[in-house]
């Protein structure tokens, strides 16, 4: 068999290796931990692929992130798939499985070694730290900006075998778009730098050492890092942006919540902590939370395992460059998630180690075959040994993928393997809410907020709580401590809205009217928000206002109902036309008209 048939044999094999481990997915629902605002709930998404869901996608800081072309990708999907999970996995799979094809395909072009750049890609396609990142429907952005970040490498290539403009355009062009997918490939002109030393062979320091010649020459460092100024110029472009939106976000953790010492002390940790569960991949959660304090014993331990690693490749810095570029690409493309800056609760995250991993696995795979061949160790035994391993990470990684089914199982196995997790804690609590086990779900709400006295979100869900059980004034001060403590958006638009449902009950409309107003500042149009000004208009007789407020709620939730309300408002603004056109729309909606005009009196108060 030629050798472009057995690389497209074996890209194949990893295209459908890869599809049957995670088909799994394909029967998970969404998780209300960020998929409702990236997907479910978001109605920006939901208008599907239009010219003004683009201008949202390139001017918006949702999410307290700048990743326009993910919001695309998610409105595309929505527009295909609508509410139907199993589509929008479809798509992560489908991503993921050409990110697995691409690495394999580039590693095979820059090292000419077929069967190591198969391992390698078989490691990243099936390690179970990579479950986080595929199947959770939020997480598209990692593995869209891998996807381009990985083309820029293989159009990298190209500009090195005949440098010109055009080839470093497309370059940057790619980069780009992979930066508009998400930050976290901000490190690519580091990568480039390593791989111009290995495999590439364009570093004039490697020109005497037994390298893969790639490049038709050697260059010197300085004119290697020099090339890469203008893709460093859109890294640090890239990096202002994220630190506005995180800022604007709320999402940016402060000094004085997070000291600089521990985080120094997270990030040591982390770096060993990762490689750990790639080692051993056990007690994978979604989330584990920043620690108050860190023992010195457990920083100083973490320390010496990355001072050891980094004396082992320094001292086969000269026989074996392959480890430098791998230990190398590890600890910098790590930098960007791994706690300098603080942005969110966690202390690390397993999706953050999609792109970094591929380092080590670099490390391992060529370490090994350069240590069998070394020892004449039969190569269908080493051949076993690696399917063996890929077998055993694909079996842990079918267990990982049925964590994520459902919300229920997931936070359930998340404080199994991760207790006094208040972010577990609140999110297992509304699973339990959506089962209608409020009295349990409320538990967990107040296990949340003794093990984090200043998270607003376990008030706002004990304010809920309150406000589902009649006790209004309690409700109040849960929403108003929300207030005092939250910077996000969502949820301060969320206490808002609330507030103004408790005053709209009791009638005081003018105050439900100031938070209502205070909520869709936010740009947030919550529904009952809508309805509730929308009525208050109409009873005002203030007709612009409530066709103003009914039409942005048909929008964002189109119902026989909230039709009827449209209709009301239009004929008694005098707009017939209209009014018969939305009363259309309503028998459209409705199974009983009559039941739908009963539904909208009662509303109105009538």
């Amino acid at each position: 068999m030629s050798t472009a048939k057995s690389k497209a044999l074996m890209g194949l094999l990893l295209v459908l290796a890869t599809f049957v481990v995670y088909r799994p997915v394909l029967r998970n629902g969404f998780i209300s931990y960020d998929d409702d605002r990236y997907v479910t709930d978001n109605p920006q998404v939901q208008a599907g692929l239009k010219s003004t869901t683009v201008s949202w996608a390139f001017t918006t800081f949702e999410q307290a992130n700048w990743h326009p072309l993910s919001w695309i990708s998610h409105a595309l999907d929505w527009q295909l798939f609508r509410l139907n999970p199993s589509g929008h996995h479809f798509t992560s799979l489908i991503f993921h499985c050409v990110n697995v094809l691409l690495l394999f395909l580039i590693l095979c072009w820059f090292t000419g070694s077929t069967f190591r750049s198969a391992l390698v890609a078989a490691l990243f396609a099936v390690h179970p730290l990579n479950v986080e990142s595929v199947a959770w429907v939020a997480e598209r952005k990692t593995l869209l900006s891998m996807m381009f970040f990985l083309l820029a490498v293989a159009a990298y290539g190209w500009y090195v075998k005949k440098p010109g403009i055009t080839r470093y355009l497309l370059v940057a062009l790619l980069f780009a778009a992979g930066l508009m997918s998400k930050p976290m490939v901000i490190t690519l002109p580091l990568v480039l730098l390593l791989l111009d030393d290995w495999p590439l062979g364009r570093l004039r320091w490697a020109e005497s050492s037994n390298l893969t010649k790639f490049a038709p020459r050697a260059e010197s460092f300085r004119k290697l890092c020099l090339e890469k100024l203008p893709l460093l110029l859109l890294s640090v472009g890239s990096a202002v942006v994220t630190m506005l939106a995180q800022r604007a976000g709320g999402a940016v953790v402060s000094t004085h919540r997070v000291p600089f010492l521990l985080r120094i002390g997270n990030a040591m940790v982390s770096y060993a902590l990762y490689l750990k569960k790639m080692v051993w991949p056990s007690n994978l959660a979604i989330l584990y939370p920043y620690p108050q304090s860190l023992p010195l014993l457990e920083i100083a331990a973490a320390a010496a395992v990355l001072a050891i690693l980094s004396a082992g490749v320094w001292s086969q810095r000269r026989t074996s460059r392959y480890l430098a570029v791998g230990w190398l690409w590890y600890l910098g493309t790590l930098v960007p998630m791994i706690g300098l800056v603080q942005v969110g609760n966690q202390a690390m995250a397993d999706r953050y180690a999609y792109l970094p991993l591929i380092g080590p696995f670099l490390m391992i795979v060529w370490g090994l075959g350069d240590w069998a061949k070394r020892r004449s160790i039969n190569a269908g035994v080493l051949a076993a040994a690696s399917v063996a391993a890929v077998l055993a990470l694909s079996w842990v990684t079918h267990v990982q993928l049925s964590y994520w089914h459902d919300d229920y199982r997931l936070w359930t196995h998340t404080l199994a393997v991760n207790p006094h997790n208040y972010v577990a804690e609140n999110n297992f609590g509304l699973a339990l809410a959506r089962q209608g086990r409020r009295e349990e779900a409320a538990a967990h709400f107040r296990t949340a907020a003794a093990l984090a006295p200043e998270d607003a979100t376990s008030q706002l869900n004990l304010g809920v709580y309150a406000q589902e059980q009649g006790d209004a004034q309690q409700a109040i001060l849960r929403y108003q401590r929300v207030l005092q403590l939250a910077a996000d958006p969502q949820l301060r638009a969320s206490a808002y809205a609330n507030l103004g449902t408790i005053y709209f009950a009791n009638r005081d409309y003018p105050r439900a009217k100031e938070y209502f107003d205070a909520a869709l500042r936010l740009n947030r149009p919550f529904p009952v928000v809508l309805q509730d000004l929308g009525i208050m208009a109409l009873r005002d007789r203030e007709h612009d206002a409530a066709i103003g407020a009914f039409s942005r709620l048909v929008a964002v939730q189109p119902s026989d109902v909230n039709y009827f309300l449209l209709a009301r408002a239009l004929h008694q603004a005098g707009k017939d036309a209209e009014a018969v056109w939305a009363y259309q729309q309503a028998v459209h909606f409705s199974k009983d008209i009559a039941q739908t005009r009963l539904a909208a009196s009662q509303l109105a108060g009538e």
